[in-house]
């Protein structure tokens, strides 16, 4: 397929700058794959399309504010760092800004000297290996001087850091929120367990190729970014039984599909206590083992993640409901609003 077969027009202004203070007064644009049906409702309705015995999987990364502003040793100059992912103990691949002036050996003071790092390696596309010293604790450290590293298409501050975190949120390790899970607050989710709904937690820490754009024209020949993902045993069994019940597991956002799914196609169907890094890309015509639902955010024309969605309810359907969501002014993007395809 050709990468402009995922394409709409998208006002700019309809892309939400600033999250909304109530966090389940968000728009819910419900979609029937099978009928094609369109519904529009409030997030807060979300819990009136479940039924007893189904199950909510959510994603309980939680976001690092990644995001430092420090300056060279030797000549002052200002650096930007956005930590990637953990390779070691106080070893982190990072991305800088410029990273022309970053060397190996290169070394970086943030905060008046709380925190230090020194470039020990170069990586692919631009990125850099940093060590970092400190004194203290890393993530307490990191949380006083660094900020959320929020998408690039967000121009306005965020006054709260906890607003770009789900209320669940446990596991650090994320670059990025897992967006579909910001419309959640405690008492939503528990009146959907109320319900009878079953509520089970995976892992997977989202990277910044979530918003590294396609480059190919062809998608087949697009290659994904690997993100670390976990599922427990306790989840495992819950979701097996689920299915062994004829109950529905849900997926909550892009981020928890891949992982069901990369278990899920793994283990012949079914799921299993596992951990490691998956790359997989799903888009049409893909056959999903793992979900029957899915809550997101609204995509980025032409993005992986749009992809996805229109392997669950096909391209044409989600194009129109895409269109539909243009014509009614729903909000777009991480802080936008949300769609439940079911």
């Amino acid at each position: 397929m050709n990468i402009e077969d995922f394409d709409f027009d998208l006002p700019e202004s309809l892309i939400a700058q600033t999250p909304l203070k109530d966090r389940t007064a968000s728009r819910l644009l419900v979609l029937n794959p099978a009928t094609k049906e369109i519904t529009h409702q409030h997030f807060a309705d979300i819990k009136n399309y479940f039924k007893k015995g189904d199950c909510l999987v959510l994603n309980d990364t939680r976001v690092l504010p990644a995001r430092l502003y420090g300056v060279k040793k030797d000549t002052g100059a200002n650096i930007e760092v956005l930590l990637l992912h953990q390779e070691a103990q106080d070893t982190w691949e990072v991305l800088t800004k410029p990273a022309k002036k970053v060397k190996v050996g290169t070394e970086l003071i943030f905060g008046d000297g709380k925190l230090k790092a020194t470039c020990t390696g170069l990586k692919e596309h631009g990125g850099r290996e940093m060590k970092f010293s400190y004194d203290g604790i890393f993530y307490e450290v990191l949380d006083e001087l660094g900020e959320m590293p929020l998408p690039p298409y967000i121009k306005e501050q965020l006054p709260e850091k906890e607003r770009y975190q789900t209320v669940y949120a446990k596991e650090e390790g994320s670059a990025a929120a897992p967006t579909a899970g910001l419309h959640f607050t405690t008492e939503l989710l528990e009146e959907i367990k109320e319900l009878g709904v079953n509520i089970a937690f995976i892992t997977l820490h989202v990277g910044l190729g979530t918003f590294r754009p396609v480059s190919v024209d062809d998608i087949d020949e697009h290659e994904m970014h690997s993100e670390f993902y976990q599922m427990t045993e306790e989840t495992a069994a819950t979701l097996n039984e689920i299915k062994a019940n004829g109950g529905r597991i849900i997926s909550v956002g892009t981020t928890s599909t891949r992982t069901l799914e990369t278990i899920a196609r793994d283990n012949d169907g079914k799921f299993v206590a596992s951990s490691g890094w998956t790359d997989i890309f799903i888009y049409p015509p893909y056959q999903f083992k793992a979900i029957d639902g899915l809550i997101t955010n609204f995509h980025l024309p032409k993005s992986t993640l749009i992809m996805l969605v229109s392997a669950l309810a096909d391209r044409e359907t989600v194009l129109h409901a895409y269109r539909e969501a243009v014509r009614e002014q729903y909000r777009f993007f991480s802080f936008g609003d949300a769609m439940l395809i079911l």
